[in-house]
């Protein structure tokens, strides 16, 4: 459940004031399920986004792998400022972003620039001395054989989740947001990703894939990996939905995913 800003420890507050000055208003977040804290700040020097867990919460780790991917994804993803822990609470603190998701329906002028987000993404090999959840081991239960999981592996940085509300559009160019799930994998599987949402916001599978084109990556992916990553889609996303029939969203992606997946046996 996302809390308000005054249900944190008053200590906790006090430490964030003493690096920001005087918090003037906070404003929680509606977007985003993963933070239990989630709220923008108006302060003496401007606004900044904090988010964050309990210590104690089972993903609280998801903190430090997005404060550790930071340099490597920035300025692409908001600048991480600081980070707090005081044993009960760990923040995060980002520069805020003024803008509004992106619109991935056919025709809209913000999809030549979420293209470039993704090229630019695709272009960062992930560190070798951080450790990074592995694309091929988180669908490692949707693949058929070990061997169609290693046909995902790479030494690229991947988001993997494309939903427009991380996807901000600010003066002009695309801004992604929520970096709790950084992964390593094959540099073509962001644009993979990419084509679900497209197709779930009334693109056709071939259009998707067209502008999944626009990311050079996605070329140097063989058909048969797309085929099995396309399966894997299907196969997530069919069970998301099967413990969620009533959000509508959720039935919209799986729809898509089978969509696409269907496109691609054919």
């Amino acid at each position: 459940m996302r809390l308000q800003w005054t249900d944190l420890p008053t200590a906790t507050r006090d430490a964030v004031a003493a690096r920001t000055g005087p918090i003037y208003a906070a404003k929680t977040a509606a977007k985003g399920a993963n933070s239990e804290i989630a709220t923008v700040l108006d302060t003496r020097t401007g606004r900044v986004f904090v988010k964050g867990l309990r210590c104690d919460h089972p993903r609280a780790w998801t903190q430090q792998r997005e404060a550790a991917i930071n340099p490597y994804v920035s300025p692409l993803a908001p600048r991480l400022l600081w980070t707090h822990d005081d044993g009960e609470w760990n923040l995060l603190a980002f520069e805020y972003l003024d803008g509004r998701p992106a619109d991935y329906r056919p025709g809209s002028s913000d999809l030549p620039r979420v293209a470039e987000a993704i090229v630019a993404l695709s272009q960062v090999r992930a560190p070798a001395d951080l450790e990074l959840k592995q694309i091929e081991q988180r669908l490692a239960d949707y693949v058929d054989s070990p061997d169609d999981a290693e046909l995902l592996r790479g030494d690229t940085v991947l988001h993997t989740d494309w939903t427009p509300d991380n996807v901000l559009m600010v003066e002009g160019a695309a801004r992604v947001v929520d970096w709790a799930w950084p992964t390593r994998g094959a540099a073509w599987i962001d644009a993979a990703c990419w084509v679900v949402w497209l197709i779930s916001a009334d693109h056709t599978p071939e259009d998707a894939e067209r502008w999944a084109a626009r990311i050079p990556a996605w070329s140097t992916a063989p058909t048969r990996n797309l085929d099995v990553f396309a399966t894997a889609q299907q196969r997530l996303w069919d069970g998301i939905a099967a413990d969620a029939p009533e959000v509508e969203w959720i039935q919209r992606l799986a729809a898509a995913a089978t969509q696409w997946a269907t496109y691609r046996r054919h």
